[in-house]
């Protein structure tokens, strides 16, 4: 069994120096905590343990702390197993597609553009197209290929690399079609190489 209710302390990630940032605590269901940690470390029942024990975590630029337990590997099972797993066989729909990210080389990227369809999908006036329409276009040309369920994006993730001609394509096509507020944020276009596409499971 898991504590129904943990005192939870927070506050941002500072790097570098010490932190006066402000103090926040929040009480935590034992499952909101766990749905937190998972977002970090998938589905692994130790790393679960390890973090809960240990009392500690960095999630979304914010530390947390609370007092560390040991929690059952039944109880944390029991949890995770309402939560999706990977499937890789799971085949690639446009439709299902609800946010792109593109990226550049590099661990971390120095350069990453997330895209949700809402915004992407919105036509300039007089145009026929929107700029995730050409983004679905590429999608079909590069059949993406299944990477994992993540989830912390709640999502299938796809993947696909870009060649040069289709990263300047996009640069044309972003000119073109995407809304003024959008081609700021797409300057850095031409730095990219990848692209990742997150489709949300129905229910």
């Amino acid at each position: 069994m898991l504590p129904e209710t943990i005192r939870v302390k927070y506050t941002e990630e500072e790097a570098e120096y010490v932190s006066i940032r402000p103090l926040v605590q929040q009480e935590f269901r034992g499952t909101e905590l766990v749905d937190m940690i998972l977002n970090v470390t998938g589905k692994d029942v130790a790393r679960i343990q390890q973090i809960l024990r240990s009392g500690t975590i960095v999630f979304h630029s914010y530390r947390y702390w609370w007092q560390g337990f040991e929690a059952e590997s039944a109880a944390l099972a029991g949890i995770l197993a309402k939560y999706p797993d990977a499937e890789p066989s799971r085949e690639f729909r446009v439709g299902d597609c609800a946010e792109v990210i593109l990226e550049s080389r590099g661990a971390p990227a120095a350069h990453t553009i997330r895209l949700r369809r809402e915004a992407a999908g919105k036509k300039r006036l007089l145009r026929s197209r929107s700029f995730w329409d050409c983004l679905m276009d590429i999608a079909r040309e590069a059949a993406p290929a299944y990477r994992e369920y993540s989830y912390a994006l709640r999502g299938d993730v796809y993947w696909s690399a870009l060649t040069r001609e289709r990263v300047m394509r996009l640069v044309a096509e972003a000119e073109r079609y995407a809304p003024r507020t959008l081609r700021v944020q797409l300057g850095v276009l031409p730095s990219i190489s990848q692209i990742t596409y997150v489709c949300p499971r129905a229910g």
